[in-house]
């Protein structure tokens, strides 16, 4: 009988913070910026500079450590890390590992097998790194230190996770857990949350880990889903084979669908940490980690209860509105404009996804205002445009935030009910389609969809579609 492998799974994921300087200067951290501007002295590693600490950064730290269940290291220290790399300008990152922030923390991930605890270890903060550009055609290297000093958390997992599902549950949990916060968007096509992920394989059944690798350069979680089912088929081919996994830094090419190595880890390699002589201890208190506290943001769990209490709308609504931040925004402000809250969610849920889904976006890329969608919501309640229009109207605000008002009258769009105007077109209808008059009168209920579809399109979808059923049936048994 084949043996029965599985996966054993811990990740290290970074995340950038959202403030609007470096960790240790005043830089700016916005992404982008032409080369080697959001830089100096301090963030390029020039001698005789000194950091001097964000203090910004270690409340969002603490805001995700108390999100997440983890006990705050009351006295925290920096480290050094000491490693020798071009994009690394000081030959060393200034980090946390004798006492990082927050320890002994857990989330809570829901999969198709049920809900499970993922344990994390510890948090700490640290700074990033510069960017190598690798010119192939010049045969060179160039680098860019915008995000030198750009701030990170590097919150990391134990072992928990047995599959790609578990994984990427708790990756989602994570996002919208910081997302929440403010503490940043977590854009993994940005770099602003990146994951490595640490696995092995071992009997099932087995209490001992066997050996692990781990596995960069992952930017999305389709990529991190296929590296997960590559590496560990990899691992169990070279098990079956009577062959050991080397521990090695792995390199996932998402093109190709494969990782190879980078670097063995043979002997993991020895930072050479020492306590950072620049950076004082941090002392939190007991009031500063109740002030984190009390400014926390109502987060999904809660937001759960008070839609179902407050909105009256079915939990399946309540549970994709408030899997994103951006779309509960915009569910609370439009409906505190229109008092509508049904309506607010079924056009969150069906058009906003739709245009959503076609335009590749994500819920942070929403620029639409809330006001607009409400008056579109009342337009339409108020009987001035009927749903069709409703739906083009709401393609215009939905990418350039039209004002629908305006843009009803503008575009002469407002619902016909003029009873003489209406007459005479379905007079002409009926006159045109006597095929389908016979097939009603000789009872054939079909043949009416064909009668208001050839109505409302001489109407050029304007007219009232209740008032024009109304009115065929009428002039049909007349």
């Amino acid at each position: 009988m084949a043996k029965q492998y599985e996966t054993v799974i811990g990740l290290e994921v970074h995340i950038e913070l959202a403030t609007k300087t470096k960790i240790f200067c005043g830089c700016s951290t916005e992404f982008g910026g032409a080369p080697n501007t959001h830089t100096c002295p301090v963030c390029t590693g020039m001698p005789g500079s000194l950091p001097v600490l964000n203090k910004q950064v270690v409340e969002y730290a603490m805001a995700i450590g108390l999100a997440t269940n983890c006990k705050i290291t009351q006295v925290c220290k920096f480290d050094r890390k000491n490693y020798f790399y071009p994009d690394n300008p000081q030959n060393y990152q200034i980090s946390q590992l004798y006492l990082p922030i927050a320890r002994d923390g857990y989330v809570e991930i829901e999969t198709g097998t049920g809900t499970k605890k993922v344990r994390i270890h510890e948090m700490h903060m640290e700074e990033d790194a510069g960017k190598l550009i690798h010119d192939e055609w010049d045969d060179t290297s160039l680098v860019d230190y915008n995000r030198s000093g750009v701030p990170l958390v590097e919150i990391v997992s134990e072992p928990d996770m047995r599959s790609a599902d578990e994984v990427i549950a708790y990756l989602e949990k994570l996002r919208m857990i910081v997302q929440y916060l403010g503490a940043s968007d977590c854009k993994l096509q940005e770099g602003s949350m990146r994951a490595d992920v640490n696995l092995s394989v071992r009997e099932a059944g087995s209490d001992a880990f066997g050996t692990r690798t781990e596995m960069k350069n992952l930017n999305s979680f389709k990529a991190i889903a296929h590296a997960i089912e590559g590496e560990r088929e990899r691992q169990i081919e070279l098990l079956e084979a009577g062959k050991e996994v080397v521990q090695e830094t792995r390199r996932w090419d998402d093109n190709k669908e494969h990782s190879y190595a980078m670097r063995s880890k043979e002997d993991a390699q020895d930072y050479r940490y020492f306590p950072e002589p620049d950076l004082v201890p941090v002392v939190i208190s007991d009031e500063w980690i109740a002030e984190i506290k009390a400014r926390q943001p109502e987060l999904r769990t809660e937001k759960l209860e008070r839609y179902k209490k407050e909105f009256d709308i079915p939990q399946y609504d309540a549970e994709i509105i408030t899997e994103s931040k951006r779309l509960a925004d915009i569910f609370e402000e439009t409906t505190t404009v229109c008092g509508k809250p049904k309506k607010v969610a079924n056009w969150l849920m069906v058009e906003t996804l739709r245009l959503m889904k076609e335009h590749s976006m994500e819920p942070e890329d929403l620029t639409f205002s809330p006001k607009n969608l409400a008056k579109l919501i009342d337009l339409t309640d108020a009987g001035t445009i009927n749903s069709s229009v409703a739906k083009k109207v709401f393609e215009q605000i939905f990418t350039d935030d039209v004002d629908p008002e305006k843009y009803v009258e503008e575009n002469g769009l407002g619902m016909v009910n003029d009873e003489s105007a209406l007459r005479e077109v379905i007079e002409k209808v009926l006159a045109d389609n006597p095929k389908a008059v016979e097939d009603y009168r000789g009872g054939k209920e079909k043949a009416m969809g064909a009668l208001v579809g050839q109505t409302m399109r001489a109407m050029k979808g304007k007219a009232n579609p209740s008032m024009v059923n109304e009115m065929l049936k009428k002039m049909l048994q007349g």
